[in-house]
């Protein structure tokens, strides 16, 4: 597993419950650290509402290991990246790992937005490269969106959701293309909620209250953009924009204007909402 952030601890936390020895790498130290520790809550968590036995939560903290990289990838069956947003940022991991990785590991990304078949185009092995985009908190939800690449192989396929079946996961087949169809969907219903706002339409609470009550959504789109992330929410906006050529879904200058200032939703404090310690 490749990047210890939000999503990156929570899909080693699922592997690793899933009874899967997982090494969680990240170039920054205090990252696996603080992601093991968020891990290790997470866990008395379940422990505490009885859906996991302290054997099992020393069980499946025992099988992760944290590790900084160079990466080690040649005696393991599956690699997922889960690193920021960034398309350059991947492609080079993506080189790295097919050097590092045996010939017949797949290679999967978390990306959120950024295509599978140029992703794979960095490697040698595009058969074994596909995307598995979990959904944030990964422990909590049920959905796992299995992106083919143009060259993506049936049992590369096969494979993946068979692995996300185990998990306990549902898997879904999609093909690549911007946004996939989880973010495609989601991210213009989000921009929409912030011009809301931008222009004055209505508060965050308000817009979160119209969409939960009348809606019946469980958590309100502006809630939602604090909890994926603002700055993911732009990465992602700007990834659709460009890839479709739609001015649809032109990132509300708003959002531009709160990432840039740093408020970057729940992991940073403060989003649309303001968040303790």
């Amino acid at each position: 597993m490749l990047g210890a952030g939000t999503m990156g601890s929570g899909i080693a936390h699922v592997f690793a419950q899933g009874g899967w020895a997982t090494t969680l790498s990240d170039v920054s130290r205090s990252a696996l650290e603080h992601a093991r520790e968020v891990i290790r809550r997470n866990l008395e968590r379940q422990v505490g509402k009885g859906t996991l036995t302290p054997e099992e939560r020393d069980a499946t903290l025992g099988r992760i290991r944290i590790a900084a990289p160079p990466y080690a990838a040649a005696d393991v069956d599956l690699v997922i990246e889960a690193a920021t947003e960034d398309q350059a940022t991947k492609f080079k991991i993506f080189r790295e790992l097919d050097e590092a990785a045996s010939p017949d590991v797949i290679l999967a990304s978390n990306t959120s937005s950024i295509s599978i078949t140029a992703i794979a185009g960095q490697t040698r092995r595009p058969a074994q490269v596909i995307g598995m985009h979990f959904m944030n908190p990964v422990p909590v939800m049920q959905l796992v969106e299995v992106v083919r690449g143009l060259e993506t192989s049936d049992q590369t396929a096969a494979r993946v959701v068979e692995i996300a079946t185990a998990l306990g996961k549902t898997p879904v087949t999609v093909r690549d293309a911007p946004g996939f169809v989880s973010n495609r969907v989601l991210m213009p219903m989000i921009n929409e909620a912030i011009f809301c706002v931008m222009e004055g339409v209505a508060t965050p609470e308000a817009v979160d209250m119209v969409m939960k009550l009348g809606m019946n959504h469980p958590l309100g789109p502006l809630a939602l953009a604090d909890l994926i992330g603002l700055d993911v929410c732009l990465a992602i906006l700007q990834v659709l924009h460009r890839d479709l050529g739609d001015d649809k879904y032109r990132p509300a200058p708003l959002l531009a204007q709160m990432v840039a200032a740093g408020r970057l939703g729940k992991k940073s404090g403060r989003g649309f909402y303001a968040y303790g310690a």
